[in-house]
């Protein structure tokens, strides 16, 4: 049936309340209407109809035939398209969401954090798709990203919510113990250098060092940099951390920062999703929780 064939909404809910009742005065107080509201809706429906749907029977209300044939699928039809509304309001507000972020800060500065927010919305269901290129949201069923760049990211909305530095990170035994403890800069040209291959820093950071002399084109390296921080806490080296992929280390004792010189990067954090789904109550509540806990 063609939508500019269907009676009014507001006539049908009123002539559902009135048949289940069988009283326009309950219809109205159900309805937070006025009764002559709702004998008003009736008449516009049955004129719209062209037909009787009551009588008015010492001061009785009855269904005609036709009124009583038309009120059960008026009333499952109310029903299924309440209950449509219910769960599409429920899908704004709960149930899963798919956030796409690159390895390295998913497994370092994410996942450690994800049992928070899971206990401070039990309604939403996290999924984390781990990925390194960028996400194409129609195609990857992504909802939101948490990306590391420059956020240029035409026709989305994006907000910054973290940046970053780089600096030397390493094992505690190196700093003290061996024939070469790391006591300044200078002294790196004596330990291995661990180098992540996506983004090979180490030139750029002894130079703003004023340190020359270190052999940076050797050395283990890795195309992810929580490898690279793994082999750093393993004692295999020295590695060039960023911030957020190595605060929990160095909290929890596992990894030093030997020397106070950080490098800015030119990148930061950026929290992407589609412009018209930005405002949506699931993703606001995510979109806050992140900025607070990189402000924490």
């Amino acid at each position: 049936m063609m939508a500019g064939r269907l009676p009014p909404l507001n006539a049908l809910r009123a002539f559902e309340a009135a048949a289940r009742h069988l009283s326009f005065t309950k219809a109205a107080t159900e309805l937070f209407v006025t009764q002559a509201a709702i004998s008003h809706q009736i008449k516009t429906l049955e004129e719209w109809l062209g037909l009787k749907l009551f009588r008015r029977m010492n001061r009785r209300l009855l269904l005609t035939d036709e009124g009583q044939a038309y009120m059960a699928p008026i009333r499952d039809a109310l029903s299924s398209i309440a209950a449509a509304t219910d769960r599409l309001k429920r899908s704004e507000t709960e149930g899963l969401l798919t956030v796409s972020a690159m390895t390295s800060f998913a497994a370092t500065w994410l996942l450690p954090r994800l049992g928070q927010f899971s206990r401070l919305h039990p309604e939403i269901d996290i999924r984390v798709d781990v990925r390194d290129d960028l996400t194409d949201f129609s195609r990857d069923g992504v909802d939101v990203a948490l990306r590391y760049g420059t956020g240029d990211y035409p026709d989305l909305a994006s907000e910054w919510f973290l940046a970053e530095e780089a600096f030397p990170v390493c094992s505690p035994k190196l700093v003290e113990e061996g024939p070469h403890p790391l006591r300044t800069p200078e002294d790196l040209k004596h330990h291995t250098l661990i180098h992540d291959f996506t983004e090979r820093l180490w030139d750029r950071w002894l130079e703003l060092a004023g340190v020359n002399g270190v052999d940076t084109a050797h050395g283990p390296s890795f195309n992810l940099l929580n490898l690279a921080i793994d082999a750093a806490i393993a004692g295999g080296g020295v590695a060039l951390g960023r911030s957020a992929i190595v605060q929990g280390a160095l909290d929890d004792g596992r990894l030093v920062k030997p020397f106070e010189l950080m490098m800015p990067s030119a990148n930061s954090y950026f929290f992407v999703c589609p412009q018209e789904i930005a405002e949506r109550p699931k993703i606001v509540a995510f979109r806050d929780w992140i900025v607070e806990q990189a402000d924490s």
